[in-house]
């Protein structure tokens, strides 16, 4: 028998997440972002649950070909745009849309040889300091892009550092208003800004972790009651129970001590499947149920939870790690990181099935 631990992509959730979007974003189109693999979910077997979508925004070539050659016909972004001069190549030959956010890629627009015209979306930098043209050069980069044969259509594109809270949109998106008169579709809201920041939605958004069904700030109550599914469940099964009296510990380090008689269960789940090592004790875990507690560190291998109110827990009992029953940006804030994070980590040695194949 093979080790119990797996992970199921629900594929109709996927398709009912985008339907979410769908309603909050009115006439906007949507870019489904499938970076990353698809956020760890599988870029191969999921796209078809989300070709309901305007479009699909990728990292990379081998993400965008991937998608060409399973037969998806729409528009595909380019996130990062491309890394070599030659790479307009590609984007000539499996008509991609890239971004542009530096000088160099300009030159080589310029002066490559294309059977036809590339659609562009130019980076703003409108304070996050990763990529773009600055807010004072951005004008003139706009009609040198203009002026060149190779262009057939442009669109202001920028991203939020901060489109999680209530006021981290405001100053970015002053910056972006000041070029409204160039009339140029636009694509600045991520998965944050798309919910809670009406105003930034224009013509595109782009999301992501909402797909998914975790939350962009990575606070699980942040998206409560917006209807959203978790797309991956974490599964697997208790390996071994045992009663411990008070003053034992559990796990490398002796991180915990137990202060009073306790029955505990043996979990094949560790970091080495892409659960986090740095999860606290206390981190939640279901069973049977209930939120069970892990106790001690994270294993490689397995991990340890408290069973002690779950008398009727059994050896092979399943157990979820993250998914239907307990979202992955709970696990997450107990390691101190995001769901997004966990959800990109997954570890190949882990099983993937996919419920509800789309046709």
């Amino acid at each position: 028998m093979p080790r119990p631990i797996s992970a199921v992509i629900h594929l109709q959730n996927l398709q009912h997440n985008l339907s979410i979007v769908r309603q909050h974003v009115g006439k906007s189109k949507i870019w489904s972002v499938m970076k990353a693999d698809g956020y760890g979910h599988g870029i191969k077997q999921i796209w078809s649950a989300l070709k309901e979508t305007d479009g699909f925004g990728v990292l990379d070539f081998d993400e965008a070909i991937l998608l060409r050659k399973e037969g998806w016909k729409g528009p595909i972004l380019l996130l990062e745009g491309f890394f070599q001069p030659q790479d307009l190549q590609l984007i000539d030959q499996y008509n991609l849309t890239t971004s542009v956010h530096s000088e160099w890629q300009l030159f080589a627009i310029e002066n490559a040889q294309l059977s036809s015209p590339i659609s562009v979306y130019i980076k703003l930098n409108s304070g996050m300091n990763r990529l773009g043209f600055s807010p004072s050069e951005y004008e003139s980069v706009v009609q040198r892009l203009f002026k060149m044969p190779n262009i057939r259509h442009l669109t202001l594109m920028s991203h939020f550092a901060n489109s999680d809270t209530k006021t981290g949109v405001v100053e970015p998106f002053r910056q972006i208003q000041q070029f409204e008169h160039l009339s140029l579709e636009t694509c600045i809201a991520n998965s944050g800004a798309t919910l809670w920041h009406k105003q930034t939605q224009y013509d595109w958004v782009r999301t992501g972790i909402l797909l998914y069904g975790a939350s962009p700030s990575g606070k699980s109550a942040d998206i409560f009651g917006l209807g959203l599914k978790a797309a991956m469940t974490l599964q697997s099964e208790v390996i071994a129970i045992h009663e411990i009296p008070a003053g034992q510990s559990i796990g490398y380090g002796s991180r915990f001590t137990s202060t009073k008689p306790m029955r505990i269960a043996t979990v094949a789940c560790g970091y080495a499947d892409g659960y986090p090592r740095h999860a606290a004790n206390g981190t939640p875990v279901w069973c049977k149920g209930k939120r069970c507690a892990l106790l001690g560190a994270v294993s490689m291998d397995m991990l340890t939870i408290d069973i002690s109110d779950c008398d009727d827990v059994k050896l092979g009992e399943r157990v979820e790690l993250w998914g239907q029953n307990l979202p992955v940006d709970e696990v997450a804030q107990a390691a101190g990181t995001i769901g997004y994070e966990l959800l990109c980590a997954l570890a190949k040695r882990v099983p993937i099935s996919y419920e509800n194949k789309v046709e």
